[in-house]
């Protein structure tokens, strides 16, 4: 089961994709992350400059994502967070998020399975949940709303 409400929103910065073309397994992609905020009743604060978004973009157009970054709470907090998701859709559809369009995030699938790591003991909680999260592609961020599995 999942909370009803988002324990929190990370809007992740991005750099341009950085491709390194096709390799075995598909095309595989680097995606910087510059900053972004964080916001919700449980947690509110940034997200630091500095992590990444490797991706893999199949034979069948689906993004393989895997992402680690930082955040920090407005008391100083620092968390860690293991993104590893899915995002996928009509090709039309992903040609225009390709493209920068914003899109409906209905029109497309973009899930991650989400962990966390800090040694705070304001956010130390988070160790202790598994997290999903249902995000939007928008032209240089990402927009992820942080659902806990109860």
């Amino acid at each position: 089961m999942l909370s009803t409400q988002p324990i929190f929103t990370i809007e992740a910065d991005l750099e341009p994709i950085m491709s390194l073309g096709r390799a075995p397994l598909g095309e595989r992609r680097i995606i910087g992350i510059r900053g972004g905020a964080v916001r919700r009743q449980k947690f509110n604060g940034r997200v630091l400059p500095g992590g990444a978004d490797w991706q893999i973009i199949r034979a069948d157009g689906a993004a393989d994502i895997q992402a680690r970054y930082t955040i920090e709470s407005d008391a100083g907090a620092r968390v860690l967070v293991d993104s590893v998701g899915l995002r996928h859709g009509p090709a039309e559809v992903l040609a225009r998020l390709a493209r920068g369009d914003d899109v409906d995030p209905a029109l497309y699938y973009f899930r991650t399975a989400m962990r966390f790591e800090t040694g705070d003991p304001s956010t130390d909680w988070l160790n202790r949940i598994l997290a999903v999260a249902h995000g939007r592609r928008l032209a240089q961020a990402v927009r992820l709303d942080v659902y806990e599995v109860e």
